[in-house]
C-alpha cells in the first residue's frame, strides 16, 4: 500500500520537488549581489522597512549574512508554506479525495484493515515529504555552496529538518480532518485557519499581551524558536513537532475506523 501511493504520488512528488528547489535557486542566486552590496542590504537599509512587514518577515535583520538571508528569504516563510501545501495536498489524497471520488469505499469492502490502511497512507505521506526534503536540501546546499553563503550544513539540515517537520504536522491535520470528515475542502480549511492564525501569532502578535501566549499552540513557535540556522538543532521544540504529529497520525487512525464511508 504505501509502494502503491508513493507510484501514485510520484508525478506530484518530482513537480513539487522541482518546484520548490528552482524557487530556491533563484532566491539564492542573488546572494552575491546582497553580500556585495551591504549599504543596500545593511541592517540600516532594513530598518526602513515598516514594521509590519519586518515582523511577518521574521525582523529582517542580519540580512547580509548568509544565515541572515537564507532565514529572511527561504526559512522563514516562503518555503515552510510551500512544504505545508505539498503535505496537505499529498494528505488529502490518502482519505479525502478517494472518498469524494467513490474509490475508496472500494477499498475499504476489502478485507484490509482499516486502521492499517490510515497508517500505511500516513507512512506514504512521510516517505514523500522525505524524498521531497531530500532533493530541495540537497538543491539549497548546492547553491549555498556556489554564491559562498558560509553556512555550515549541519545548520542547514536542522533548518531543512524543521521545514519538514512542520509540512508533516499540517499534512497530518489535514489527514485527521479528512480521515474524520471525508472532504478536502474542510482539511484544507482548517490547515489555512490554523497555518494564518498561528503564523500572525508568532510575528505580528508576539508582542500583543492578548494574544501572545497562543504561540505554544501554534506549530510555528517550535519551528523556528530554536533559531537552527545560528544554534544547530533545537531537540526539544523538534519532538513537540513530532510527538503533535504522532498524536494526529493516531486521531486518524480512531476517526477513520469509527466512521461510515460513503460518497
Amino acid at each position: 500500500m504505501i509502494a502503491k501511493s508513493l507510484r501514485d504520488n510520484r508525478r506530484a512528488l518530482i513537480l513539487w520537488s522541482v518546484g520548490i528547489s528552482l524557487f530556491m535557486c533563484l532566491y539564492l542566486g542573488t546572494y552575491a549581489s546582497v553580500k556585495l552590496n551591504p549599504e543596500t542590504y545593511g541592517q540600516v537599509a532594513m530598518d526602513k522597512f515598516p514594521g509590519a512587514l519586518k515582523d511577518l518577515m521574521g525582523g529582517l535583520q542580519d540580512f547580509v549574512s548568509g544565515a541572515g538571508y537564507l532565514q529572511s528569504v527561504v526559512y522563514q516563510l516562503f518555503v515552510p508554506v510551500l512544504f505545508i501545501v505539498c503535505a496537505t495536498l499529498l494528505a488529502n489524497r490518502a482519505i479525502a479525495q478517494p472518498e469524494e471520488t467513490g474509490t475508496l469505499e472500494l477499498i475499504v469492502t476489502l478485507p484490509v484493515d482499516r486502521r492499517r490502511l490510515v497508517l500505511e497512507r500516513f507512512a506514504a505521506l512521510v516517505a514523500g515529504m522525505l524524498v521531497v526534503a531530500g532533493v530541495t536540501l540537497a538543491v539549497a546546499w548546492a547553491m549555498s555552496q556556489a554564491v559562498e553563503m558560509g553556512v555550515p550544513f549541519d545548520r542547514m539540515l536542522a533548518a531543512h529538518t524543521g521545514v519538514l517537520l512542520l509540512g508533516l504536522l499540517f499534512g497530518t491535520v489535514a489527514l485527521a480532518v479528512g480521515a474524520a470528515t471525508g472532504r478536502r475542502l474542510v482539511a484544507s480549511a482548517v490547515v489555512g485557519v490554523w497555518v494564518v492564525a498561528g503564523y500572525m501569532v508568532v510575528t505580528i502578535g508576539r508582542d500583543v499581551d492578548a494574544i501572545s501566549w497562543l504561540k505554544w499552540i501554534s506549530p510555528f513557535h517550535y519551528y523556528a524558536e530554536g533559531r537552527p540556522l545560528y544554534e544547530g538543532l533545537p531537540v526539544g521544540d523538534y519532538l513537540v513537532l513530532a510527538g503533535a504529529t504522532a498524536v494526529l497520525a493516531l486521531t486518524a487512525v480512531l476517526a477513520f475506523d469509527r466512521r461510515d464511508v460513503g460518497v
